[in-house]
Order: structure tokens, then sequence, then C-alpha cells
């Protein structure tokens, strides 16, 4: 995440409050049952977010089902190819509009004089994630 530019060390203001973390942890397992990998992800604790202050928007743009069958059945009509595609770290990609604070979960420990994280992009679990996810796709889009 650090690599990505999603976040960095910070002092918490004064004003502001920072939002809780927490790491959660899955295990991947193949078809047989047995263990493929191990996966974590940092999450935030968003439900102690207000809104006007950490968030303003929160809608998602989401395609319906009878809009993404009728591209399908004008596809297949015309012969067009289809093909999908998956954003890996999708949440990962959108920009933060809003200055947003979060604690570091236990055992993650910062230099001397920093308390917490502030975000540039967003991470899962905060309220605007899913609103901020699409906009880097869109962007590339229009160009």
């Amino acid at each position: 995440m650090r690599l990505r530019g999603v976040f960095r060390a910070a002092k918490l203001p004064n004003n502001q409050c920072a939002v809780g973390t927490k790491w959660v942890f899955k295990i991947k397992r193949k078809a047989d049952g047995s263990i493929e990998k191990y996966k974590d992800r940092l999450v935030a604790k968003g439900f102690v977010q207000k809104y006007g202050i950490d968030y303003t928007e929160t809608f998602s743009p989401v395609v319906k089902y009878v809009t993404l069958r009728m591209i399908v059945a004008i596809a297949k009509f015309f012969g067009w190819p289809l093909d999908q595609l998956d954003v890996v770290t999708a949440f990962l990609y959108g920009l933060m509009k809003e200055k947003v604070f979060c604690s570091i979960p236990e055992g993650v420990e910062l230099d001397d004089g920093f308390d917490c994280v502030e975000l540039f992009k967003a991470i899962y679990g905060l309220k605007q994630a899913s609103r901020l996810r699409p906009v880097p796709l869109y962007q590339g889009c229009r160009r």
C-alpha cells in the first residue's frame, strides 16, 4: 500500500479524529480443501466516519442487470467480441478528496513523531471507497 502511494505517516491534527483500522485475514483454499495461500487486507472502520468531515458522497455507479444483458445481446447480434476484466486492488486506486487520517493497527510501528497515517487513496471500509473506485477507470476511458 505504501508503494502505491495510498498513505503516508502523519501527525494527527488537533481538530481531527482518526478512523480506526483492522487487519482481515483469509485463507484461500483449493478445490480439494488444501491451503492455496494466505491473504490479508487492511480495512478502515468506516462506521465512525462523520458526514461532511470525513466524506461527502457515497453513491457508487453500478450497471443494472438489464443493461448488461442488453449489451451482451447487441454484441452477440453484431458478432462483436466481448471481454471482461478485473482490476486487482481496485479500491486502492481511488483518489481521496477529503483529508482522512487512520490509526495504525496493532503490531505496526511508525517512526517517532508520527501517530497515524494520512490517506491519499481509498482503502476498504471507507464510506466513500466504492464511489472513488471507478474514477481512474473513467478517466482512462475518456482519453
